[in-house]
């Protein structure tokens, strides 16, 4: 029988707070636990959903390895309770691991052969750094098919700088600044700590406590602060820990379903997945990788820029949304560009961003009314970048 595409809604999403890696919040936490904790909560917050009538857990990790290894989907979903007919599997997309899991569960939403997904990521960066047990094929470099910067991100970054003279050190703190000021922000005004859960942590100084927000915010960050830090990846260089994501530990989930469905659960679409997109760049500015995932998106859907009325941005570097901002010809302070900051202040467990992205999406398509579409997209090592386009339901006309 033939099938007709179906809507596909995001439903609800949470994380756990994000931690500094090495002696962090999660130092004595193991990672399926975090995801145990996140998908024990979205089936706590969404009452209607049968726990039977998930139809897959797809749960992304960076370093497969040891307790992020073991097909975490389907462990996960076993520590979490669910019931043994929920299948899960485990995806690998490295940073873009969770906005993966969300585009292939959705795309088999849209296509009929689930109904309601769990999707979501976790990286637990103090157990596992990035990089643990991979042994690059040798070719890679004896037959020069990627520059050897390709398998350091940060090396990556200041070839991105290389490759936009106009984005100056200075330019890359100011957004730096700008981010920690913003989650700030959002902290007081409460819009980040509705989809926080709140996780039992362990450490041998202190016992037994909650985490209960994130760790590795910095206010009152200073562009004197910053301009003092030295740069690791290259001598007078222009990436520092001040304008780059950290190493962090955390994790998400996120409930998608088809529109239908949800609406037969009782359960509301926050937002509503339009497209989707990912493209390849060369790996030694795998940073510039959203540019061509939107533009291909764009050229599908015959949308510019100017149709976007919110973008959540994963910050793994400023240059990198600079460049990122600079070829839309949109500003370093553009009102519609991570409102509520991003990961050089929030954190960036690799797997688990894409995830944070769409739920703070979502939280804003809430308060504006007047956006009909928003995008969520990030860069990936080895010279990726991945775009999803999404819908406002509460759009009630504007841009």
């Amino acid at each position: 029988m033939p099938r007709t595409a179906r809507d596909v809604v995001f439903v609800d999403g949470v994380r756990t707070p994000f931690g500094k890696s090495g002696k962090g919040l999660y130092a004595e936490t193991r990672a399926d636990d975090l995801v145990v904790r996140v998908i024990r909560e979205l089936m706590r917050r969404n009452p209607g959903l049968p726990p039977e009538r998930v139809d897959e857990v797809a749960i992304a990790a960076t370093t497969q390895i040891g307790d992020q290894g073991l097909t975490i989907g389907r462990s996960a979903a076993i520590l979490a309770g669910l019931p043994r007919s929920v299948p899960g599997y485990a995806i690998d997309r490295m940073c873009a691991g969770a906005l993966t899991a969300v585009t292939t569960s959705g795309a088999g939403i849209s296509f009929g052969a689930y109904d309601v997904v769990i999707a979501g990521g976790v990286e637990h960066m103090g157990r596992h750094p990035m990089g643990e047990g991979v042994d690059p094929n040798p070719r890679f470099l004896s037959e020069k098919l990627v520059d050897p910067d390709a398998l350091v991100m940060g090396n990556t970054a200041e070839n991105l700088h290389d490759r936009f003279p106009s984005i100056t050190k200075e330019r890359a703190d100011a957004y730096a600044v700008r981010s920690q000021e913003k989650v700030a922000k959002a902290y007081a005004d409460g819009n980040l700590q509705p989809d926080l859960v709140e996780v039992l942590v362990r450490s041998i100084e202190q016992g037994y406590g909650l985490a209960t927000e994130d760790e590795p915010p910095r206010p009152g960050t200073t562009m004197e602060s910053l301009a003092s830090l030295k740069t690791p990846f290259r001598a007078h260089g222009n990436v520092t820990p001040g304008n780059a994501a950290g190493l962090n530990d955390g994790a998400t989930g996120a409930l998608l379903a088809a529109e239908d469905v949800a609406e037969e659960m009782g359960l509301t679409g926050k937002m509503r997945l339009v497209d989707f997109s990912f493209a390849g760049v060369d790996p030694e500015v795998m940073g510039v990788g959203p540019v061509p995932a939107t533009e291909k998106l764009f050229a599908r859907q015959g949308i510019s820029i100017d149709d976007i009325g919110l973008v959540e941005i994963n910050e793994a570097f400023a240059v990198q949304v600079l460049a990122f901002l600079e070829h839309f010809g949109l500003s370093d302070d553009d009102a519609r560009v991570n409102p509520w900051g991003g990961a050089i202040a929030i954190g960036h467990p690799l797997a688990s961003s894409g995830v944070r992205l769409m739920m703070q999406l979502a939280r804003q398509f809430e308060q504006r009314p007047d956006v009909r579409y928003g995008l969520t997209t990030m860069c990936v090592g080895m010279g990726m970048g991945g775009t999803i386009l999404w819908e406002n339901p509460n759009y009630e006309g504007g841009k």
